[in-house]
């Protein structure tokens, strides 16, 4: 064999070897990572039940279509436990370990935020399902995060819900508990004593809390001496169950109000009777998105008697979210962040949620709905547009 043969074959069997990665790398073969960051542990597990059910099944769906770009989907999942220091970790583990550079997650605006951080620095799209905290998508300085959107309507807007829908009842007077040190939670709270003021209404006391507290006694010992008409509570279902159940027995007449974080399966609906909260959208909407959606997740998934689930907001939010992803994905042609991220503040999509499309903080335009509880069930009761 002379030298420029072999020189000549050689370079044949590498490029047969090369050819193939090159590929896979584009459309056609191979596979898109989407990452989940969802808290399956830590204190408020169901909402990590429920992203993660409505991310599988919008990933499902996906691929039984063909999935994006001639690639299958693969979701994998973290969980990064509703807590800043879990959700960065998991979401290092999912960049750095995993090759991930899409992400959904995280549930909790407290972890959203930090991830938020990172995910910009490394320059890999991330879109919460859930996060409602303003900090989520902007910066200390005011400034649009480039690879960081959410699902969700934001807490200046759940906050303005409330406080119409309280005054609008008549109410005047509202007694806020929060958790100080919970972003969620405080900005809600935040957000409802502005709107709630402006609109005529006077918060005649607040009083913070610990995330581990379990005894609410003393502060509502101070609710009901304040004789207010609303105590709004935005928490996470956890502590409304606890609150919800220790002002019923100590008499407290005051009609409890609070935000999505108390839409769960393990909502205690006895302790929150009587209350109100805001949500990201109602079951019982007629609209074939939505009914489309319910028989979805009820063959998909089914409770411990075996009948099909309900899907929360957790569930839809997830779902909305990883559908927006993988078709700003499928719009970009590519699954570059900075080119998906420049298709995802362009896209309109008609979610289960409602018809999305982003401001300039890359925070969804949609409605709210408000959710009673009354007779061990939770009810749609109107609508709040933008």
């Amino acid at each position: 064999m002379s030298k420029r043969l072999f020189v000549v074959l050689s370079l044949l069997v590498v490029a047969s070897l090369i050819l193939p990665a090159c590929a896979s790398g584009g459309k056609g073969g191979g596979t898109i990572k989407i990452g989940l960051l969802a808290p399956l542990s830590g204190q408020v597990p169901t909402f990590g039940l429920s992203n993660k059910e409505g991310a599988e099944l919008a990933v499902k769906e996906w691929n039984e279509k063909g999935g994006v770009l001639g690639k299958k989907i693969e979701l994998i999942i973290a969980d990064s436990q509703c807590s800043p220091d879990p959700a960065v970790n998991a979401a290092n583990k999912l960049i750095d370990q995993d090759g991930v550079r899409l992400i959904v997650g995280e549930t909790c605006s407290s972890a959203s935020i930090p991830v938020a951080e990172i995910v910009n620095q490394k320059k890999v799209l991330q879109i919460s399902p859930t996060s409602t905290n303003y900090s989520v998508t902007v910066d200390a300085n005011g400034v649009t995060r480039p690879f960081t959107f959410r699902a969700c309507f934001i807490d200046p807007f759940q906050g303005l819900v409330m406080a119409k829908f309280a005054t609008g009842k008549g109410y005047k007077t509202a007694f806020i508990m929060f958790d100080q040190g919970n972003d969620y939670v405080r900005g809600l709270a935040e957000a409802f004593e502005k709107a709630f003021t402006e609109l005529g209404g006077t918060v005649v006391g607040k009083e913070s809390y610990t995330s581990s507290d379990t005894d609410f006694s003393a502060i509502l010992t101070k609710v009901a001496e304040s004789n207010a008409e609303v105590l709004y509570l935005p928490d996470y279902y956890n502590i409304v169950n606890l609150v919800g159940a220790q002002a019923k027995d100590k008499g407290v007449t005051a009609v409890m109000m609070g935000g999505d974080g108390w839409d769960s399966s393990d909502l205690d609906v006895k302790a929150a009777d009587g209350g109100f909260y805001s949500n990201h959208y109602d079951p019982g909407d007629t609209r074939p998105i939505v009914q489309q959606w319910l028989k979805a997740y009820g063959a998909a998934y089914k409770d411990a008697q075996g009948n099909p689930k309900v899907p929360d907001a957790l569930a839809t939010l997830a779902y909305d979210a990883t559908n927006l992803l993988i078709a700003a994905v499928e719009k970009a042609g590519t699954e570059d962040p900075t080119k998906v991220a420049e298709a995802m503040a362009a896209i309109k999509w008609e979610a289960v949620s409602g018809t999305i499309t982003f401001d300039a903080q890359h925070n969804p335009i949609k409605s709210a709905a408000v959710i009673g509880v009354a007779n061990g069930k939770k009810a749609f009761v109107e609508s709040v547009a933008p």
